[in-house]
């Protein structure tokens, strides 16, 4: 398997975080966009490894599915470290990491912990890992944020 660094995305001057959103745009793009929620059109928080994909409900409230991506570029200097990602979820005043949404909230075992974050050192592993966060964003958070789906309460 080929590693990700900087230099794979040299040829049009990309950036990692450059070819993190075209991956990430193939792989969940067109699930996203049919849930209405569209890819918030700012360059520098891509830049930032900041992904925000909005979509205004008919009560005033924004929900929001944040993408947090941090790079690591591999140097003579430091050792290398995989990347990851973490996602985020919000709607007014709910927000939530996806990973704790499914694990504490809805208590499903899924993922090793509430606090996960997806990690990648390649493109196969990046494509895997962005395909298993958007089927738990399709599966849970959609429909989280819709207010569709709420985690049972404890019953005592």
């Amino acid at each position: 398997m080929k590693r990700v660094s900087s230099s794979d995305f040299s040829h049009e001057k990309g950036t990692d975080q450059d070819y993190f959103r075209l991956v990430m745009l193939t792989v969940m793009g067109q699930a996203l966009d049919a849930a209405g929620y569209m890819l918030e059109d700012r360059p520098t928080q891509w830049a930032g490894g900041l992904f925000r994909f909005v979509k205004p409900f008919d009560d005033g409230t924004i929900g929001t599915i944040q993408v947090q991506l941090l790079s690591y570029v591999m140097t003579e200097f430091a050792e290398p470290k995989p990347s990851r990602f973490r996602v985020s979820l919000q709607r007014g005043a709910k927000q939530r990491t996806l990973s704790a949404l499914v694990v504490e909230d809805f208590g499903v075992a899924i993922l090793p912990s509430a606090d996960h974050w997806w990690t990648f050192t390649d493109v196969t592993s990046l494509g895997q890992a962005l395909a298993e966060a958007g089927h738990l964003i399709i599966g849970y958070g959609i429909p989280w944020l819709a207010g569709d789906l709420t985690p049972k309460q404890n019953i005592q």
